[in-house]
């Protein structure tokens, strides 16, 4: 009789990579970036074996790091096995290629690795079509690299015909995958304007949930309106948007969209890809900023989310800011309640659009939903 063994491929062992550029303005640290990117690569299924930081005036536009940086990358790879090497930032086609060529082993970018972890994360065909137009965007620039054995042959013999063809055919291929990417997403893009119209006859108020990931947007859908969305402390848990039905304290009815969440470095593509879904953003009659309270990189977080809704013009939205996790912040010598976690938490400095939550603990929600009907009550002021 036959046994089927089952076999478990380990997880690739990756080593992660950034440049601290001393020329380029920031807010983040290259240590705190460095660690997103620790947790980027743990939810993509890697496991990290090793990382440092070069600092530089700019990246190397060669190979990304410096020559002795380089070497001494080269050299750890005997002793920690990795086989994958991560960096921190977009590489053009020639870093990648240069480095792939020195390590000989894979090597990819932020970017990269944000699409591997969205395209496991789509659920639905609209996130699978944004994801996959996203992904080739990205690969198109980077195609010759596919070829780069016979950029390497030089000129002449064997360099010509098949390569060179199959590197035009692919191409092709791309253009016309992309071009009909783009046009599906138009097609879903039309129907959600058209849902929209209809929406909006129904005088019907939509509020939308922006944040950076992990922020905890889905943990506070389901708990204000006793939903089900999927949440796991992992960063991109919920790609797909999902739309909630509502009750306020004065009766109304709204509707509350969980949006994907937003990451430094965002790659254009991915916002491009993305614009369906973010012109739910646009229709929404309020957004609901979603702040990690508890990370401490809180603030470079928050002026993160600020920057991309300043890039999609939604700057003029009526906001309210809700300061989640306040949980995290409380320490354990003490039985904490609603109220008195709130009262020590509270500071006068904050505005009448603030407000403190903990949605895994459903503290804070009942202020939370006073402030949402008395901002959206207020009348529209032309600006």
């Amino acid at each position: 009789m036959r046994r089927t063994v089952l076999t478990k491929t380990a997880p690739e062992r990756a080593f992660l990579v950034a440049v601290a550029a001393t020329e380029r303005k920031d807010r983040w640290s290259a240590e705190a970036s460095i660690e997103e990117l620790a947790l980027l690569t743990s939810t993509a299924g890697a496991s990290v074996v090793g990382k440092f930081i070069q600092r530089l005036p700019i990246p190397s536009k060669t190979h990304y790091l410096g020559k002795g940086k380089l070497e001494e990358l080269l050299a750890l790879k005997n002793s920690v096995n990795y086989d994958v090497v991560i960096f921190d930032d977009e590489l053009s086609p020639i870093q990648q290629r240069n480095l792939e060529e020195a390590l000989q082993v894979k090597v990819i970018d932020r970017v990269a690795l944000i699409l591997d972890i969205f395209s496991r994360r789509a659920r639905t065909h609209e996130g699978q079509l944004q994801v996959e137009l996203a992904q080739h965007q990205y690969l198109l620039p980077r195609l010759a690299g596919q070829w780069s054995h016979l950029e390497r042959l030089g000129g002449g013999i064997g360099t010509r015909g098949p390569g060179e063809s199959q590197l035009e055919t692919d191409r092709r291929l791309i253009h016309r995958k992309i071009h009909r990417l783009k046009a599906q997403i138009e097609e879903v893009r039309k129907h959600r304007a058209l849902y929209r119209q209809k929406r909006n006859k129904s005088g019907i108020p939509v509020l939308a949930l922006v944040g950076y990931t992990n922020s905890g947007k889905s943990t506070l859908l389901n708990a204000l309106c006793q939903a089900d969305v999927f949440t796991e402390d992992k960063l991109f848990a919920t790609l797909d948007p999902t739309t909630r039905r509502l009750t306020l304290p004065d009766k109304k009815t709204v509707l509350i969209t969980d949006t994907v969440g937003f990451i430094r470095k965002l790659p254009p593509t991915i916002v491009t890809s993305f614009r369906a879904t973010l012109e739910e953003l646009d229709e929404a009659a309020l957004l609901l900023h979603i702040v990690d309270l508890a990370s401490s990189d809180a603030a470079e977080q928050c002026q993160t989310v600020e920057s991309i809704l300043t890039d999609l013009k939604l700057m003029d939205k009526p906001r309210v800011t809700v300061l989640n996790k306040i949980d995290l912040l409380l320490s354990n010598d003490q039985d904490w309640n609603e109220a008195t976690a709130i009262n020590y938490l509270s500071d006068k400095s904050l505005d009448g659009k603030t407000v403190l939550v903990s949605a895994i603990k459903k503290w804070g929600l009942a202020k939370l939903l006073t402030l949402i009907s008395h901002t959206l009550s207020q009348p529209a002021t032309p600006v």
